[in-house]
């Protein structure tokens, strides 16, 4: 036994200090050509300096002492943290066909959940005609005026439930109850650091088990929409192909129309990424607007008094308003600075050496399809329930006491959630 352990503890001392040679020889080699950044321990790199719940700031603070185009370690991942405006552009839109293509983490293996995933799948035929269907069908400007009135049901179901002070989870939902869990639960483990994503030594090991939880979660949400797309297959082949304006009704037209476009496995991971990009982002930044709104009260009263000016008293709010208060859409673009919904974007891969203002990207155009939806939905209910209610912070606190520490995740949350009380304006 005494012997057994000798030899693991040897192999383990080979390994750590084969890779403490191979990372100081890698430096040494390209030291001259990446962008400045910390130096680097022996195999772990630089993930100490981003230890803590919240990388993002880490990021920005070394940053602020290496420049916007910085070098860092991660494990044997060499990455290149791009932080200004211009930089980004210039990298995303000038050479965005050498970064087309992201680096798959451990997490989304799980599943195989990267070879149907639109934000994972490289650019390939595959994804042009994903990308294209969204688009097109689900996301044009025509398709989104066409099925409105879906948002505004929603939009007033939300403020009934405001008005009734209750939970805005429908109780009677099952589906919506175990489809929400298992969102929060994906977010959650898949924000995690994985050892296997740093060191793809690991990556057949799992160390931490995150790789066998997520193919659990994708397993149980694929489940889910299986069964209600099964559920609506058999309504149209009861009832006839009666169009209820909705994406899955639209994806099953696409499916029967057209052969080969698209088939029923995909339209479940289709739907996986739609409610995993869109759940918590959508809500995460409707919370920061509102917290940001009491806490600047005057703020608050000019956007009640454009709504109360431009649409009228007694008037809802529709998608048509939007483009005709200026100052909602300011307050909308400032908490998405203020708070990103996404603080650290996914990661993208170079498919060539790329020289960005004289360091080099070493080897290693897109867009979310769905921001046209996120936006007029993030208007139309930041609107409505400015237009509706007066605000006030629960428990007696004053505005100056809201809580704006941040919960680190695949999403940027509130730590700790906001507690506001609406009052019948």
């Amino acid at each position: 036994m005494d012997y057994f352990l000798s030899f693991i503890l040897c192999l383990c001392l080979t390994w750590i200090i084969i890779q403490a040679f191979y990372s100081i020889a890698r430096s040494i080699v390209t030291s001259t050509k990446l962008p400045p950044g910390p130096k680097p321990f022996p195999i772990i790199g630089n993930l100490l300096e981003l230890v803590g719940h919240k990388p993002q700031k880490s990021s920005a603070k070394l940053a602020n002492a290496h420049g916007p185009l910085m070098t860092l370690k991660l494990g044997q991942k060499t990455t290149i943290v791009i932080s200004s405006a211009d930089l980004t552009k210039e990298v995303l839109q000038q050479h965005d066909q050498f970064f087309c293509n992201r680096t798959i983490p451990e997490s989304v293996v799980a599943g195989n959940e990267h070879e149907f995933s639109l934000p994972w799948l490289p650019v390939s035929a595959q994804w042009r005609n994903l990308r294209r269907i969204c688009k097109s069908h689900l996301f044009a400007n025509q398709i989104l005026d066409a099925n409105q009135n879906l948002r505004k049901k929603k939009v007033q179901e939300l403020l009934a439930d405001i008005h009734n002070s209750i939970d805005l989870l429908d109780p009677n939902s099952a589906t919506g109850r175990e489809l929400s869990k298992l969102v929060h639960s994906i977010l959650e483990v898949g924000s995690r650091p994985n050892l296997a994503d740093y060191f793809p030594v690991l990556k057949k090991v799992d160390p931490q088990g995150i790789r066998r939880q997520m193919t659990i979660y994708y397993g149980k949400m694929i489940d889910l929409f299986s069964s209600i797309i099964s559920q609506r297959l058999l309504q149209r082949k009861t009832f006839g192909s009666i169009r209820n304006n909705d994406m899955l009704d639209t994806l099953l037209h696409i499916s029967e129309e057209s052969t080969g476009e698209i088939d029923k496995t995909q339209i479940e991971r289709l739907f996986v990424d739609l409610f995993l990009a869109g759940n918590d982002t959508t809500s995460a930044t409707l919370e920061w607007a509102m917290a940001e709104l009491l806490y600047n009260p005057e703020v608050l009263s000019k956007a009640k008094a454009e709504h109360k000016q431009i649409i009228g008293k007694g008037n809802a709010v529709v998608e048509s308003d939007i483009d005709r208060l200026p100052y909602l859409q300011a307050i909308v673009k400032e908490t998405f600075r203020l708070h990103p919904p996404v603080p650290l974007l996914l990661p993208r891969k170079a498919g060539a050496d790329v020289e960005i203002q004289g360091f080099t990207v070493p080897k290693g155009r897109r867009m979310c399809p769905g921001l046209p939806l996120v936006l007029r939905m993030l208007h139309l209910m930041l609107g409505s329930l400015i237009r509706t209610f007066d605000w006030k912070v629960e428990g007696g606190f004053k505005p100056k006491d809201i809580y704006f520490e941040e919960k680190f995740g695949l999403t940027l949350q509130k730590a700790k959630p906001l507690r506001a009380i609406p009052i019948m304006a």
